[in-house]
């Protein structure tokens, strides 16, 4: 795809729109909205294709990093529009713009079925929090509000999954693979 071959789209596509399709549905909860994020995304991905650095991350972390920095400026052109969406509660203002965690981003099938099952293992409340925080995109002080729970007892049972969820990668025979 760097080389301008656009079998390299395609098969890019193929490999992660699903995925960048999930990522933005949640977020917008809008099928129409999220169409355009895919569409977006591998149209950004199309143009600056020469630009990614696998040393910075996976492929898969490149275009959920715009999927989501796109599904935040959805959400923020909606509540200048008046339009919120399904959700009233969330603070636009206060999401972050940096992209979603390397930490769990799935490269592939197998890491994304381990991640499920390790997400499963965690108490609930630390996985309701680590959900808000990391798939819906909402701030720490975000989710304590939805949660109505202090923001240091949500700051640590994010800080507490996120341990876990790393040990039980660690201990994981599945290596990050590219593509």
């Amino acid at each position: 795809m760097a080389a301008g071959d656009p079998q390299g789209l395609a098969g890019l596509y193929d490999l992660f729109a699903s995925r960048v399709y999930s990522l933005a549905m949640r977020m917008l909860r809008d099928t129409r909205d999220a169409e355009e994020v895919v569409q977006d995304v591998f149209a950004q991905a199309w143009r600056s294709a020469r630009r990614y650095d696998r040393e910075r991350g996976t492929i898969a972390a490149w275009l959920l990093v715009m999927a989501r920095t796109r599904a935040l400026d959805r959400l923020r052109a909606r509540r200048a529009a008046g339009r919120t969406g399904s959700d009233d509660s969330v603070d636009l203002e206060l999401l972050p713009d940096t992209g979603i965690s390397q930490d769990l981003a799935v490269i592939t099938e197998e890491q994304a079925h381990a991640l499920r099952h390790a997400l499963e293992e965690l108490p609930a409340d630390q996985r309701l929090a680590l959900e808000l925080a990391y798939f819906e995109g909402l701030s720490h002080a975000d989710v304590a509000a939805r949660l109505a729970q202090p923001l240091g007892t949500v700051k640590t049972r994010i800080r507490l999954g996120l341990m876990k969820l790393r040990e039980v990668f660690a201990r994981s025979p599945i290596q990050d693979r590219q593509p």
